[in-house]
């Protein structure tokens, strides 16, 4: 699998330079909401966790790049380290506050995060930083090699994802892996067992919030601007269905999830002919009903449907791997 991977990267990585700007640059956009929805298999699928800070997060680490290339001398890329450092902090901090109580608590918690965020940005004490209701603008250096911007952006965004995948795969196989999966699954028994439940679950989610600082720290590099109105409560929402609609346990399901928020849109957009928004959400409740864990979810469990995988064989596991 890890070869299977690596080919379809590299495939992914040379296809790009046989497409126009506008072509990669929609592509790219898809990547960046495949790296913040691997953020959200691993806290809400893989975890257990419920949460609707992730707008927010996608925030901090775009005002993270935005105020490193507005108010300091250094680069610009400096901003990537850093979105990475208060995605985490941000999210390990709500992690502690939530991850003891119910998922009610949780999406209360992290829904006044993601409500108070906007507000925040506007406050006159911080303005001069965050630029206040304007936000603020960023000037991306020139790429190397005389690529374009747009083709640049994909490579960084690609190269980025890969390294999250590989990174939340070898996570979900290992014992951290079992342990947030048992919390999730019976908390009172995880404690018994010796796992320190608010400890792994506040971790996870610091984790799942650098996943999407880092997510939109790209988005900003992207765009050229952030602002207070481009981090709303709809797009917390919009991001919870990619990540159910793709599957929400596996690192497959985030890509999947990706695609699935930058092209199906505008496939309905075009079919709709004025009712797009209803032909959406028609399409997307019966989605989520035919199909509980996703699309991934619903390939990898047509092998027993169709009867072709037989007992005592092997078969392929959400996360890639065999068992038998």
């Amino acid at each position: 699998m890890r070869t299977v991977w690596t080919m379809g990267f590299v495939a992914a990585a040379a296809l790009s330079f046989c497409f126009p700007d506008f072509i990669v640059f929609r592509f790219t956009q898809a990547l960046i909401w495949a790296i913040a929805l691997l953020g959200l298999v691993l806290l809400c699928g893989v975890s257990g966790q419920f949460s609707f800070a992730q707008a927010a997060l996608f925030g901090v680490g775009g005002y993270s790049a935005a105020m490193i290339g507005t108010h300091t001398p250094l680069s610009v890329y400096w901003g990537l380290p850093a979105a990475l450092l208060m995605g985490y902090a941000a999210g390990w901090g709500l992690g502690r506050i939530a991850g003891g109580h119910s998922l009610w608590t949780q999406a209360l918690v992290t829904y006044a995060f993601a409500i108070a965020f906007p507000q925040l940005l506007r406050w006159r004490l911080i303005e001069q930083w965050t630029g206040g209701v304007q936000g603020l603008y960023l000037d991306f250096p020139t790429p190397p090699g005389g690529i374009s911007a747009d083709r640049w952006n994909f490579m960084m965004a690609l190269v980025l994802l890969a390294a999250g995948v590989w990174l939340a795969g070898n996570m979900i196989a290992s014992r951290s892996g079992r342990a947030l999966m048992a919390a999730r699954d019976n908390d009172l028994a995880a404690a018994a067992q010796g796992i320190r439940v608010i400890q792994v679950r506040a971790t996870i989610s610091g984790i799942a919030g650098a996943y999407l600082a880092l997510a939109g720290c790209l988005a900003s590099y992207q765009y050229g601007y952030v602002g207070p109105t481009g981090y709303s409560f709809a797009m917390s929402v919009q991001m919870l269905f990619g990540l159910v609609i793709g599957g929400m346990y596996s690192p497959v399901g985030a890509i999947v999830g990706g695609l699935f928020l930058q092209f199906f849109p505008d496939l309905i957009a075009g079919l709709g002919k004025g009712l797009s928004g209803l032909l959406y959400a028609v399409l997307l409740i019966g989605g989520m009903v035919l199909m509980p864990r996703g699309i991934v979810g619903a390939l990898m469990h047509l092998p027993r449907l169709t009867g072709t995988a037989g007992r005592g064989k092997a078969s392929w596991t959400l996360y890639g791997r065999r068992r038998s």
